[in-house]
Parts: C-alpha cells; sequence; structure tokens
C-alpha cells in the first residue's frame, strides 16, 4: 500500500459508475489496497515471476483481447510492460502515469529505463505526471513533448482526515497527554529515509519534555530501524506500529508530522497530514515543495541533514507565537482549497472522456 496504490482506491471510488467501469491488473497480485475498494472491482492477478517475464506479455495480451478494454491506463515504470500488448490488442486509448521514481532508480536516471520510456510513449495516447517535478523531468530527461502530458496532484479526502480531539485520541493509543509526538507514515524503505528521523529525535533535549517518535508502515528497513532504535539514546521512546488501516485517527494525535525522504512524487501522506491540521516538516525534493508552504504550513528542508531537522523540530516543541497552530490550520485549509479528491478525479475523468471523444469511431468498432 503505497501513494500509487491508494490515488487508484481513490479514483476507483470515487468516479461516476454511469460512465466508468474499472477493472484492476495486479502484474504480480492484489495486496493490502483492495481492502479499501469501496466498489466491486474485477482483479486479475498476472503472477509475474521476478526478473523479464516474457510470458507475462503475452498473458497480458490475451486479457486485453478477452475483456476488450476502451482504455488501458498504466501507472509508473513497473506497469509499462502492458503499453506493448495493449496496442497489439488493439485497445483504443492508451494513457500511463509516472507517480514517482523506484528505490533503484531513485531521480530518474536511468538511461535504458528513459529510452524505453521515450519510446513507449509513442505509442501511448497520454501522460499523467502527479507534479510539476515529475513532468519536468518527463520533458527534460525523457524527451517526451510538453502538450503531450498533463499534470494531476493527487487528492485527499477531507472529511475523513481532519482535526480531531488529540488529546482523547493519545489516551486510546497510550500516550499521555502531555506526550509531544513526532510521527511519520509509509513504507520503510532506503528511499523514505526514515534513519535520518531517528537520529534527529535522539539529538533532541527529551529532559526539557516528553517526547514520543512514532513510525507506520512496513517494509525492507524495518529490521535495520530496529537495530538503530537500539543503538541511540531514548530509544525506548521510539514506537513502530506497523500496517494499519487508521492512519486517518493515528494522524490526530501526531504534533507535526515529518517526512524525511530522499526522492518523491506527490506523497498522499503529506496531503493527508496537512488534512488533519498538522504542521508538516518535509525534504525539498521531489513534489513536496508543491504540498508544503514553508514557513507557512510548515518547513522544507535539504536531504539527509539530521541537525536540520532536529532544529525545525525544536521550533515547534518550543511552540513559540503559536506556530505549531497556525501553520497546522494553514495546513488544513491549503488541502481543503487546493487539493481534494473531487478536483482529482474531475481531472483523470476529463482526461478520459476527452479521448474517447476523440477516438469515438474506434470505440464503436470495437463494442
Amino acid at each position: 500500500m503505497g501513494g500509487l496504490e491508494n490515488g487508484v482506491v481513490n479514483l476507483i471510488n470515487r468516479s461516476d459508475p454511469d460512465i466508468f467501469d474499472h477493472q484492476i491488473c495486479c502484474l504480480s497480485k492484489t495486496g493490502t489496497a483492495e481492502s479499501r475498494l469501496e466498489k466491486k472491482v474485477p482483479i486479475f492477478e498476472m503472477n509475474k515471476c521476478d526478473g523479464h517475464d516474457w510470458k507475462m506479455m503475452y498473458r497480458l495480451l490475451q486479457l486485453m483481447k478477452d475483456q476488450k478494454p476502451h482504455i488501458v491506463h498504466t501507472r509508473n515504470w513497473g506497469s509499462v510492460d502492458a503499453i506493448i500488448p495493449a496496442k497489439l490488442a488493439g485497445v483504443p486509448i492508451v494513457i500511463h502515469s509516472e507517480h514517482g521514481w523506484n528505490n533503484d532508480d531513485p531521480r530518474g536516471k536511468n538511461i535504458k529505463r528513459r529510452i524505453a520510456r521515450k519510446l513507449l510513449s509513442y505509442l501511448v495516447d497520454h501522460l499523467i505526471a502527479v507534479s510539476d517535478d515529475i513532468k519536468k523531468w518527463m520533458v527534460q530527461s525523457v524527451g517526451i513533448d510538453t502538450k503531450k502530458i498533463s499534470v494531476i496532484i493527487n487528492g485527499v479526502d477531507t472529511k475523513k482526515f481532519h482535526i480531531g480531539d488529540k488529546e482523547s485520541v493519545k489516551s486510546a493509543f497510550g500516550f499521555s497527554s502531555n506526550d509531544f509526538i513526532i510521527g511519520t507514515v509509509g513504507r520503510l524503505s532506503p528511499i523514505k529515509n526514515q534513519q535520518i528521523l531517528l537520529k534527529a529525535f535522539s539529538k533532541l533535549d527529551h529532559k526539557q519534555k516528553s517526547f514520543r517518535l512514532v513510525l507506520v508502515g512496513d517494509g525492507p528497513e524495518k529490521n535495520r530501524l530496529n537495530e538503530l532504535k537500539e543503538k541511540l539514546p531514548w530509544g525506548e521512546r521510539i514506537f513502530f506500529l506497523g500496517l494499519r488501516n487508521d492512519i486517518n485517527q493515528i494522524l490526530q494525535m501526531f504534533d507535526v508530522f515529518v517526512l524525511p525522504s530522499k526522492s518523491e512524487g506527490i506523497c498522499n501522506t503529506i496531503l493527508e497530514a496537512m488534512a488533519s491540521g498538522l504542521p508538516v516538516i518535509a525534504t525539498h525534493v521531489g513534489g513536496n515543495p508543491e504540498l508544503v508552504v514553508d514557513n507557512s504550513t510548515g518547513f522544507l528542508i535539504p536531504s539527509n541533514d539530521p541537525d536540520i531537522l532536529s532544529a525545525s523540530l525544536n521550533r515547534y516543541l518550543d511552540g513559540k507565537d503559536g506556530i505549531n497552530i497556525y501553520h497546522g490550520n494553514n495546513a488544513r485549509q491549503r488541502a481543503v482549497n487546493n487539493f481534494s479528491l473531487d478536483k482529482m478525479v474531475s481531472g483523470y475523468e476529463k482526461i478520459y472522456t476527452d479521448l474517447i471523444y476523440k477516438k469515438r469511431s474506434s470505440l464503436c468498432q470495437r463494442e
């Protein structure tokens, strides 16, 4: 469950059922995101083998011939394998989205992948970037025509994610109302760089106040982070909650949200934290500056600098001039005004319907 999967779930749950009928194709197998679907959606698992699985291309071709979709929408590098089968199956409309980069290619610099993306773009009717930063990369590094790319920033459910009764939520999770809780939500992976957060947390003056660090999520860095926790001062005040399906409640007990990533597309958890009225400290990478307004809704900091992160945390720990409330309220208002789910969904639906209108003759022949 990540930002990409979260976006797909939100789009399917919110799109107009009288116009759009969704199916999901997982190149490997489905995961925890399936439980959040509010509609009955067919899910096809391709069970892709590790590495190059050429037989999967044939299975995708057969699936598309059987299902006869009007639109195939692939997302990120991991699903570009479906573009050629879609064209061979005669799918009228093929769309590709870029949501961010992989752990093994954190800034999209891999030359072979850039060349492949460029060549595959000729087979795609339209491309979507989830941030201006990613669109800039698609144009300047991959060489795709800017006119062929739209930017649709992820949206957040501002009714589900909202300001709550912080003290009662803290109590429900076993914390004291006096505990100042620093939190983060995300996959425990190298690109998310939670190590810097643990190091910055250890630098705080714990004798002055009761601080707690809460990490939500799971992933390949879990054991390494636990080992680091045992070595650092105040490690007993660091808590790993694992995968959760109650993120909206957990965010309500945080006092500040931190995202220390090395690279990002558009981070859904930043949007969820903002909608929950939290000040956000995020690294100045990827699409983060498109969400966080420095010194207004939070702080933007350099990547991989625990000292600056610790200093930024201290600004909120001091709480002078009501900065916590001021930044938190600004963050909530910005999320409501600029990053609603309805705005995101209407953006996708407009692209779908515009392309359907242009390809209506092909669609009629497919029926």
